[in-house]
Protein backbone atom coordinates (compact mmCIF):
# COMPACT_ATOMS: atom_id res chain seq x y z
CA UNK A 1 0.00 0.00 0.00
CA UNK A 2 1.54 3.49 -0.60
CA UNK A 3 1.47 6.03 1.83
CA UNK A 4 -0.81 8.56 0.99
CA UNK A 5 0.30 12.79 1.03
CA UNK A 6 -0.43 15.16 3.33
CA UNK A 7 -2.64 16.58 1.49
CA UNK A 8 -4.44 13.34 0.40
CA UNK A 9 -5.00 12.51 4.47
CA UNK A 10 -6.32 16.13 4.87
CA UNK A 11 -8.97 15.34 2.15
CA UNK A 12 -10.11 12.11 3.06
CA UNK A 13 -10.44 13.52 6.91
CA UNK A 14 -12.54 17.08 5.26
CA UNK A 15 -14.44 14.80 3.31
CA UNK A 16 -15.77 12.13 5.40
CA UNK A 17 -16.11 14.96 8.29
CA UNK A 18 -18.37 16.65 6.13
CA UNK A 19 -19.97 13.04 5.24
CA UNK A 20 -20.48 12.35 9.01
CA UNK A 21 -18.76 9.32 8.54
CA UNK A 22 -16.96 9.46 11.71
CA UNK A 23 -15.09 6.58 11.22
CA UNK A 24 -13.26 7.35 8.53
CA UNK A 25 -12.28 10.55 10.19
CA UNK A 26 -10.63 8.62 13.34
CA UNK A 27 -8.95 6.30 11.02
CA UNK A 28 -7.16 9.50 9.74
CA UNK A 29 -5.84 10.03 13.48
CA UNK A 30 -2.60 8.33 14.36
CA UNK A 31 -2.57 6.51 17.69
CA UNK A 32 -0.69 9.21 19.59
CA UNK A 33 -2.45 12.46 17.59
CA UNK A 34 -2.51 15.78 19.78
CA UNK A 35 -5.29 17.97 19.40
CA UNK A 36 -4.75 21.66 20.46
CA UNK A 37 -8.36 23.24 21.08
CA UNK A 38 -8.06 26.69 21.57
CA UNK A 39 -9.86 29.12 23.93
CA UNK A 40 -11.30 29.89 27.09
CA UNK A 41 -13.83 27.48 27.18
CA UNK A 42 -14.84 23.72 28.36
CA UNK A 43 -13.54 22.16 25.37
CA UNK A 44 -10.21 23.87 25.65
CA UNK A 45 -6.60 22.52 25.76
CA UNK A 46 -4.98 19.74 24.63
CA UNK A 47 -6.71 15.97 23.92
CA UNK A 48 -4.66 13.05 23.66
CA UNK A 49 -4.89 10.11 21.05
CA UNK A 50 -7.65 8.93 19.54
CA UNK A 51 -9.51 8.04 22.42
CA UNK A 52 -9.05 12.04 24.02
CA UNK A 53 -10.13 13.19 20.64
CA UNK A 54 -13.28 11.15 19.86
CA UNK A 55 -14.44 12.22 23.49
CA UNK A 56 -13.75 15.78 22.42
CA UNK A 57 -15.79 15.70 19.10
CA UNK A 58 -18.44 13.97 20.82
CA UNK A 59 -19.00 16.43 23.14
CA UNK A 60 -19.11 19.22 21.01
CA UNK A 61 -21.97 17.37 19.42
CA UNK A 62 -23.31 16.66 22.95
CA UNK A 63 -23.13 20.72 23.41
CA UNK A 64 -24.54 21.66 20.56
CA UNK A 65 -27.22 19.34 20.54
CA UNK A 66 -26.24 17.41 17.62
CA UNK A 67 -25.88 20.70 15.09
CA UNK A 68 -21.88 21.55 14.93
CA UNK A 69 -21.14 21.11 11.14
CA UNK A 70 -17.93 22.06 9.73
CA UNK A 71 -17.47 22.82 5.89
CA UNK A 72 -14.21 23.45 3.71
CA UNK A 73 -13.64 26.87 2.09
CA UNK A 74 -11.13 27.23 0.34
CA UNK A 75 -8.40 25.26 -1.28
CA UNK A 76 -5.84 22.83 1.13
CA UNK A 77 -2.61 24.74 1.64
CA UNK A 78 0.15 22.64 1.60
CA UNK A 79 3.93 22.82 3.08
CA UNK A 80 5.92 19.68 3.58
CA UNK A 81 3.58 17.72 6.10
CA UNK A 82 1.51 20.64 7.38
CA UNK A 83 -1.87 21.32 5.78
CA UNK A 84 -3.57 24.75 6.55
CA UNK A 85 -7.51 23.87 5.66
CA UNK A 86 -9.86 27.46 5.14
CA UNK A 87 -13.00 26.27 6.79
CA UNK A 88 -16.36 27.82 8.48
CA UNK A 89 -18.21 26.47 11.45
CA UNK A 90 -21.48 26.51 12.96
CA UNK A 91 -24.04 25.36 15.39
CA UNK A 92 -27.01 26.20 17.42
CA UNK A 93 -28.42 25.20 20.71
CA UNK A 94 -30.89 26.07 22.94
CA UNK A 95 -30.39 30.14 23.54
CA UNK A 96 -26.84 30.10 21.87
CA UNK A 97 -25.43 30.18 18.05
CA UNK A 98 -21.77 30.34 16.50
CA UNK A 99 -21.08 30.89 12.68
CA UNK A 100 -17.63 31.42 11.79
CA UNK A 101 -14.86 31.19 9.95
CA UNK A 102 -11.75 29.61 10.81
CA UNK A 103 -8.35 27.42 9.62
CA UNK A 104 -7.15 23.58 11.02
CA UNK A 105 -3.97 23.13 10.32
CA UNK A 106 -2.85 19.50 10.55
CA UNK A 107 0.08 18.12 11.04
CA UNK A 108 0.40 14.74 8.85
CA UNK A 109 3.76 12.22 9.60
CA UNK A 110 3.56 8.71 8.01
CA UNK A 111 -0.17 9.42 6.44
CA UNK A 112 -1.60 9.94 9.62
CA UNK A 113 -2.81 13.07 11.31
CA UNK A 114 -0.25 13.48 14.26
CA UNK A 115 -1.21 17.40 15.47
CA UNK A 116 -4.25 19.75 14.85
CA UNK A 117 -4.28 23.25 15.81
CA UNK A 118 -7.62 25.38 15.07
CA UNK A 119 -8.06 28.79 14.75
CA UNK A 120 -11.30 30.84 14.50
CA UNK A 121 -11.98 34.30 13.65
CA UNK A 122 -13.95 34.94 17.18
CA UNK A 123 -12.25 33.45 20.16
CA UNK A 124 -14.83 35.23 22.31
CA UNK A 125 -17.59 34.10 20.08
CA UNK A 126 -16.31 30.79 20.59
CA UNK A 127 -16.31 30.38 24.12
CA UNK A 128 -19.55 31.65 24.50
CA UNK A 129 -21.28 29.00 22.45
CA UNK A 130 -19.97 26.10 24.28
CA UNK A 131 -19.29 27.55 27.72
CA UNK A 132 -17.61 26.31 30.63
CA UNK A 133 -19.39 23.10 30.99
Amino acid sequence: MTEQTPAAVAATYFDALGRGDIPTVMAQFSDTVTWHQPGANRFSGDHHGVAGVGALLGGMMEASEGSFQLAVTGPSMVNGELVAVPVRFTGSRAGASMDMSGVDLLTVRDGRIVEVHLFSEDGHGEDAFWGQG
